[in-house]
């Protein structure tokens, strides 16, 4: 039985311009974006079209600008009649399953992902922390990477994202010592990111803390969709895990190769990933090519992919 799944970005897939034609021709994303300037108070959509790239990448900007634009084309595909078995989001982009699944209103999660954003940058000084992709690098050597770096700050994986690529994240001199030292053991390459704060590392945790008590304030429902964590790379089982799953993720290593691992091993083959960017189509195809497995990867973040996306699920319906 084919399954199908929904996935979609996190912070650093942003652009100017993102969804704006479906803004122009779809009601349905249309109407998302307006409802998130409503509910920010802020003309969110006018930033995310017409803004200045150094605006849209202030953290509490790009996470409900990303979120809106994911739910946005989410919306443009329900309104097809196209739905998935299971979904999973990277980092911010698992705040648009937990919407997809009902579990939070969109509202809400608006609210939620901008102070969430204020909260991960406020956590660290700036200056102080960042981040790095390494590819290529052989993960039996990564606990010598790590290690490599303990005098100089704190450094820990913050994604394993494939086969191919995880990041590390910290305090900048140790960053930068263990990109050296993965360098040196045979990685391929070292890209330190254009983010501002060490996410998904210990650091952060009294982000998490303050997020925590947000989540006292909104309404969690029952998940009608499968959504998978970021934490654990499993099915969020009910309501009751939800939200210490989403405020650990705040200061904990994001696992979505596994995620993508659990999802195919559930039976899913094609994946569609919503909204700006295709770094996750490509992580999918590395993943299922790593397990030997025939994997369809879609992506969805303008009127042209949509309409081909479209075209290939209706005729799988």
């Amino acid at each position: 039985m084919n399954k199908l799944a929904f996935i979609f970005p996190g912070q650093g897939a942003q652009y100017i311009g993102m969804g704006q034609d479906f803004y122009e021709n779809i009601r349905e994303a249309r109407e998302v974006f307006d409802e998130a300037n409503d509910v920010l108070n802020m003309d969110l959509s006018g930033l995310i079209f017409d803004g200045e790239e150094e605006d849209l990448k202030k953290t509490e900007n790009t996470q409900p600008a990303i979120l809106t634009t994911c739910i946005a084309i989410l919306r443009a595909l329900q309104k097809e009649g196209i739905d998935c078995d299971y979904t999973a989001g990277l980092s911010l982009g698992e705040y648009s399953s937990i919407v997809m699944s009902k579990a939070i209103e969109f509202s809400d999660a608006l609210d939620l992902v901008r102070k969430r954003g204020r909260f991960m940058q406020e956590a660290v000084p700036q200056g102080i922390g960042g981040m790095a992709a390494i590819l290529g690098l052989d993960r039996l050597n990564l606990p010598l990477v790590i290690e490599a770096s303990k005098a100089y700050g704190i450094v820990e994986v913050a994604n394993y994202n494939s086969p191919e690529q995880i990041v590390i994240s910290g305090e900048l001199k140790g960053i930068r010592i263990a990109g050296e030292k993965a360098l040196e053991l045979g990685a391929r390459k070292v890209v330190e990111l254009p983010v501002s704060a060490p996410f998904h590392t210990s650091l952060l945790s009294k982000a998490g803390e303050r997020l925590s008590k947000e989540f006292e304030k909104v309404k969690i429902n029952d998940l009608d969709k499968k959504v998978v964590s970021n934490v654990d790379g499993n099915v969020i089982a009910n309501k009751d895990e939800l939200v210490p799953k989403l405020v650990d993720q705040v200061s904990h290593s994001v696992l979505w190769q596994q995620s993508v691992e659990f999802m195919i091993n559930q039976g899913v083959d094609t994946f569609v990933e919503i909204g700006p960017g295709k770094s996750l189509s490509g992580f999918v195809k590395r993943i299922g090519k790593h397990m030997n497995k025939k994997v369809q990867s879609l992506s969805i973040s303008d009127l042209e992919s949509y309409k081909n996306a479209l075209s290939i699920l209706k005729r799988e319906a």
